[in-house]
């Protein structure tokens, strides 16, 4: 039995449909998500990869068809009908895409919106000084202005801000971070804290504020879906929540000299309670009192200083030192008795 043209069409619109959803949300392209931004970033991913799934079906799925159903029959030496152009086929194949890219465009807008990349006080630096003298804007204005939203102020801004929902609001935590050749340094303002690897608190607010010394450098975290450039002269803002505890890579994905590839380092994610721990230790290693310190510079101390914990590690008191002395000084004697 035949089945009629409509509920064939139907039946295969809804199999490209249900094959689509499927393959864009378990196409396991991605990896682990690890922050709040991360799951913004793959939804709008998701529906690109269903639109694409879709489209590949239909287009692909046409040439096969046509492939088996209009292929020359043996003998069949005519042309084929001179048909030229159709009109409703043509605004199909226009409307369709042009559809598409604007729900895409409103859909990466709202995103990239909601993951504060539209946070006027996410603009590092302030606008050129020719710029700001011949528009008279006070450093104040320059500061707060972005070019998409004010293009006679001439601001641009850098980064990620504040989510809408969080702007005005103060981080739980922020973090200078340095890109030089080549590597990655973090600076904890609030503690003095210095490393080479990124350590923060799941479910608070970070800011990072980038900068670089020499070159153009990429801050990128994959895990976070987030990539900010680090460019020298000017501060930019990246503002993220991490939701998975764990280790995650740091990448250099700008091109910054020879040794570019091994420009990466690592940032954990530790729970509230572990990261205040982290912090406690690394200020306790920074102390001057060697008593309290985990590591200290053996180039600054004396002998005394040094050799004091080896000592009373092994139990050696003054009244062991008196001993060996003592011991030294017969055995010394006896070797000059004998000679």
């Amino acid at each position: 039995m035949k089945i009629p043209t409509p509920i064939a069409t139907l039946i295969a619109g809804i199999a490209i449909t249900l094959i689509s959803l499927w393959v864009g949300q378990n196409n396991g392209l991605m990896p682990v998500a690890a922050s709040e931004e991360a799951l913004e970033v793959d939804g709008l991913f998701n529906l690109m990869i269903t639109i694409a799934t879709a489209l590949f079906i239909l287009i692909e799925g046409a040439l096969i068809i046509s492939i088996f159903k209009f292929r020359k029959l043996k003998g069949d030496e005519t042309d084929g009908p001179p048909i030229h152009g159709n009109v409703p086929l043509e605004i199909v194949w226009t409307g369709i895409p042009v559809v598409i890219v604007l729900v895409l465009s409103i859909y990466s807008f709202e995103v990239y919106n909601r993951m504060g990349g539209l946070d006027p006080m996410a603009s590092g630096g302030s606008a050129p000084t020719e710029m700001a003298d011949s528009q008279q804007i006070s450093p104040s204005d320059s500061d707060r202005s972005l070019i998409a939203m004010a293009p006679n102020q001439g601001q641009v801004a850098l980064g990620l801000g504040a989510s809408p929902e969080n702007q005005g609001k103060d981080p739980a935590l922020s973090v200078d971070v340095m890109g030089l050749q080549y590597a990655w340094i973090f600076t904890y303002p609030d503690t003095g804290i210095v490393s080479g690897e990124l350590h923060i608190p799941e479910g608070q607010e970070v800011k990072l504020n980038l900068t670089a010394t020499d070159v153009l450098h990429a801050f990128w975290m994959p895990e976070f879906r987030i990539k900010q450039d680090a460019i020298p002269g000017r501060t930019a803002q990246m503002r993220f929540t991490a939701t998975k505890v764990g280790e995650y890579p740091i990448i250099c994905a700008e091109l910054c000299g020879s040794y570019h590839g091994s420009m990466k380092t690592q940032i954990f994610v530790h729970t509230p309670e572990d990261y205040q721990q982290w912090v406690q230790q690394q200020q306790l290693a920074s102390t001057d009192n060697l008593e309290q310190a985990v590591a200290v510079n053996p180039a600054q101390l004396s002998e005394q200083e040094f050799l004091a914990p080896y000592a009373s590690e092994m139990g050696v008191d003054a009244q062991t030192i008196e001993q060996l002395n003592a011991s030294s000084e017969n055995v010394a004697e006896f070797l000059a008795t004998s000679n």
